[in-house]
């Protein structure tokens, strides 16, 4: 997802999302231990969206607290 996409979600879609790209980051790494894994750059897409999503959530938080 596009930065812009991650920012239109609420706090706890952005949670769920995390959660999801994270089991994904985990299949994605099942996958190249078996050899399986057809795109070794997906594991380096899907932690970028979770540094995304982290970054997002930190600056919410930031925001709340000077509030």
């Amino acid at each position: 997802m596009k930065i812009k996409e991650l920012r239109e979600l609420s706090t706890e879609e952005l949670i769920t999302r995390r959660r999801d790209v994270r089991r994904e980051i985990f299949n994605l790494r099942l996958q190249q231990q078996t050899g399986a894994l057809e795109r070794p750059s997906a594991i380096r897409i899907s932690r970028r969206e979770v540094a995304r999503i982290e970054t997002i959530m930190s600056q919410r938080a930031q925001k709340a607290r000077t509030l």
